[in-house]
């Protein structure tokens, strides 16, 4: 992936002195729409994610060229004028970060070319645009010398994608790329930014991302609207209970306060987001244990909850799920990701991960009419510069 970035790099902006970065993407193996509600999350990096081959250049211009979008061509921009546009179309993203580097006032001297070439399939809800922005704030600390942590890269890439590109994204994607560790998943509570590594090293079993191709833009979708719901559920929770956010609940005092809420649509959003978080933290002591099969329980629920208190399954991925439950081997199976398509996430053991594929494969195509993609996902470290 290296030399091929780099042999585009040169096709398009010529031969040169030429750097070049990784960041990855993310799965998340159960805590889905906690992040922005206070609560806990256990993603991890993916050994997938996104390349940029980059040289500063002796002006202020900013050229960007994608080998996912190669129809669009260079799209070019400068340091004067960073502003969202939509016809600056993927490049919101990196000009984005730059925005709030430039907003804390870590401001780029000259501008840059950056070939971009990621191997996340797009839409798929596994961070491409979280890994993008961490990539950025990697590559400008670096060319720059900007005195910035992982863990401020990933505050920095949500903070732009909150404000500059409208969605209101909370830290989960960003923090797993940044943070990334090889064979560990991130324990990470989200009210206050502790977090644990946990091996995620499993015995005799896979984690296969299954690929709905149904592609999801958050943006556009009843993502804004989730967030609404459920600070609308906190706001009237706190007028009888002193909480900060709804992972501050417990499943019993959720169900005491809970005819406070006064839309019955916030009720389900609060209860999904309080009972996920009970389950992220009861999967990962059952992970410590090595009790994965009680985990996998978890996850399933965790894809019921999903489906029908948050409502952010669609047909296809509760084809995908269901399929995957009926598959001799199969511990756990729940969708994965912001939701409305995208990707599950499930782990299968080492004997059935051929007959998973096949299975669900075909009463996939058999009920969609589509072709799922299935990635047997390899967890690895944060953002890297490869040359």
């Amino acid at each position: 992936m290296v030399e091929t970035v780099k042999a585009k790099f040169a096709e398009v902006f010529g031969e040169g002195d030429i750097n070049v970065y990784f960041a990855p993407g993310r799965v998340n193996m159960i805590g889905e729409h906690t992040d922005y509600n206070g609560g806990h999350v256990f993603p991890c990096a993916l050994t997938i994610g996104t390349y940029a081959a980059v040289r500063k250049r002796e002006d202020n211009k900013l050229r960007f060229y994608s080998m996912n979008f190669e129809d669009l061509g260079v799209i070019e921009s400068d340091l004067e004028d960073l502003k969202p546009y939509k016809e600056a179309n993927w490049t919101n993203y990196p000009k984005g970060v730059m925005w709030a580097f430039a907003g804390r006032g870590m401001k780029m001297d000259k501008g840059l070319d950056i070939v971009i070439n990621g191997n996340i399939p797009n839409g798929s809800g596994l961070s491409s645009s979280a890994s993008l922005e961490v990539l950025t704030g990697f590559l400008l600390r670096d060319l720059y010398g900007f005195d910035v942590t992982n863990q401020d890269l990933a505050l920095i890439g949500q903070y732009s994608e909150n404000n500059f590109n409208g969605m209101n994204c909370g830290i989960m994607d960003q923090f797993a790329s940044a943070m990334g560790k090889k064979d560990n998943a991130i324990f990470l509570d989200t009210a206050d930014l502790s977090f644990e590594y946990a091996p995620l090293v499993l015995q005799g079993a896979k984690i296969i991302v299954t690929n709905s191709n149904v592609k999801h833009s958050l943006v556009d979708s009843a993502y804004n609207d989730r967030r609404n719901e459920s600070n609308a559920a906190l706001k009237d929770l706190q007028t009888v209970i002193d909480i900060n956010g709804l992972g501050d609940l417990s499943e019993s005092q959720f169900e005491a306060h809970k005819h406070v809420i006064k839309s019955e649509v916030s009720r389900m959003r609060a209860k999904h987001a309080v009972y996920e978080n009970q389950r992220t933290i009861r999967a990962v002591e059952a992970l410590k244990q090595n009790d994965i099969e009680t985990f996998g329980k978890l996850m399933n629920e965790s894809h019921i909850s999903l489906r029908d208190d948050y409502e952010v399954s669609c047909e296809e991925i509760d084809v995908l799920v269901d399929a995957a439950w009926k598959v001799d081997g199969v511990i756990g199976s729940r969708i994965t990701g912001g939701g409305f398509g995208g990707c599950t996430v499930s782990i299968v053991k080492d004997e059935a991960v051929e007959s998973f594929k096949e299975q669900v494969g075909k009463v996939y195509e058999e009920k969609t009419g589509k072709k799922a993609d299935f990635y047997v996902v390899e967890i690895g470290d944060g953002p890297s510069k490869l040359a």
